[in-house]
């Protein structure tokens, strides 16, 4: 099954490419219905390489969820930033997410894609996924927010 969310960001583009960069957002994205713990390597870099990460999952900071295979990637993008992770886990089998930054009538765009495959469990998994993916727009946008006002010039 496939989701795919988009919101704009009151932040410009470049603000937000850096942002996606870096582990520190995946953190305060997720927070707190996710908390990824790194197993290998056992601390996060700064930003992310492309590579296999190793992390613990769990579901409100208190349930365990596994251990989850972050496959980061940078495709190639004609009208932006590409950051892909091709996921995977013991139950989910395709955790495959796409965030994609663009620019849109002077605004910058930003989209998760995500598809996903867990077996019978798909359609629970893609349940939370939407609620997830939403969240983390939501987090998104209250970081842009807060990075537009850090870097607005004073009056």
């Amino acid at each position: 099954m496939q989701l795919q969310i988009f919101t704009y960001l009151d932040c410009s583009i470049e603000q937000a490419i850096t942002h996606a960069k870096t582990t520190r957002m995946l953190k305060f994205v997720a927070h707190p219905l996710v908390h990824f713990t790194p197993i290998t390597p056992s601390t996060w870099p700064d930003a992310w390489a492309e590579g296999t990460y190793w992390v613990g999952v769990r579901i409100l900071g208190l349930l365990p969820f596994g251990r989850q295979a972050i496959v980061i990637s940078f495709p190639p993008s004609e009208d932006g930033f590409l950051l892909r992770d091709n996921g995977f886990s013991a139950l989910v089998n395709v955790w495959d997410h796409t965030i994609s930054i663009s620019s849109e009538a002077g605004q910058t765009r930003y989209m998760d894609t995500v598809t996903i495959n867990a077996g019978v469990f798909t359609l629970p998994v893609w349940l939370f996924a939407q609620a997830f993916y939403r969240h983390r727009q939501r987090r998104w946008r209250l970081l842009a927010r807060h990075v537009a006002e850090v870097e607005r010039p004073a009056p």
